[in-house]
């Protein structure tokens, strides 16, 4: 699959200069677009129109420093209608208008080009079973938190302070759908897997489709398929961990891809670095496995 992907980065990098039609990147990696984009995310560390940017912008920053081209010629061969609409994404990545660093010469900042490869580091196996689950319903109360791939995540601790006995006491009264117990549930707003991207963070439990109580919010889940990972390790860096490598290991290797959905963790938080078992839970499409690239 990784062949695959850097095909997909190849197809990219020349259409830097028009339009990126990412349907097709995403079918020369052999996977829906949507698993493309979260999967590059993961594996890149920025969105994928972020990195599209940066890499036009790196192309152009050479082209304003070369000064064979007008300003707007540069402009339009890498897809801007406007010099101001070309000028603002410039400012964006080198920090300075591409009319100044003409005419002083500055520094500008280049995206390198990507490409990805298999680095084996040690033998650490991945326990996973997969399920296909009905449509259900989780109930509890939401926040939304940014992300944080290392150490407590501050608002989410603050959100899971923040409930009350009462709450809690109706959430478990609602359980009866595996995974069972109180849960943290996890809805990506953008394809963005990048430090501080906002995410919808729930704390409730899985029930049946026409469950609720009154005063807890209700988020519908239609029928699907799961791969379930269980976990055991110091909290809560093994769980941050196991989210990394199932989406930069796991789905690289696996004939799964990534579909819309919560992400789930049924966990018992206990005092930092302290050992707990946990089971994440992370909706899945069968897909096509494509080349391996190991």
């Amino acid at each position: 699959m990784l062949e695959r992907l850097n095909q997909a980065l190849d197809h990219l990098e020349a259409c830097l200069d028009r339009e990126v039609d990412m349907a097709e990147v995403a079918r020369i990696a052999a996977v829906s677009e949507y698993h493309f984009r979260r999967l590059f995310s993961a594996l890149a560390g920025m969105p994928l129109p972020l990195y599209v940017r940066r890499r036009r912008m790196t192309l152009a920053g050479a082209d304003v420093l070369a000064g064979e081209l007008t300003l707007l010629d540069v402009a339009v061969r890498y897809g801007y209608g406007s010099g101001e609409a070309f000028a603002r994404a410039f400012r964006s990545v080198h920090g300075i208008g591409p009319g100044e660093a003409r005419r002083t010469g500055a520094m500008l900042t280049a995206q390198p080009r990507m490409s990805f490869r298999v680095v084996v580091e040690g033998g650490t196996s991945m326990r996973y079973r997969i399920v296909e689950k009905e449509s259900f319903r989780v109930v509890g109360r939401k926040a939304r938190v940014p992300l944080v791939h290392e150490g407590v995540n501050a608002a989410a601790a603050a959100h899971l302070a923040s409930l009350d006995e009462e709450a809690i006491a109706l959430m478990k009264e609602l359980v009866h759908r595996e995974p069972e117990g109180v849960l943290s549930a996890w809805v990506h707003l953008t394809d963005s897997r990048e430090e501080g991207a906002e995410v919808d963070y729930w704390i409730g439990v899985v029930t049946g489709p026409e469950a609720a109580a009154e005063g807890l919010d209700a988020l519908d889940v239609p029928a699907g398929t799961w791969a379930v990972f269980d976990n055991h390790g110091p909290y809560p860096s093994a769980l941050q961990e196991l989210w990394r490598d199932v989406f930069t290991q796991w789905f690289p290797s696996n004939p799964y891809a990534s579909r819309p959905g919560p992400e789930l963790l049924r966990t018992q938080p206990v005092g930092i670095g302290e050992e707990t078992d946990s089971q994440l839970w992370i909706p899945v499409e069968r897909g096509s496995r494509g080349s391996s690239g190991a």
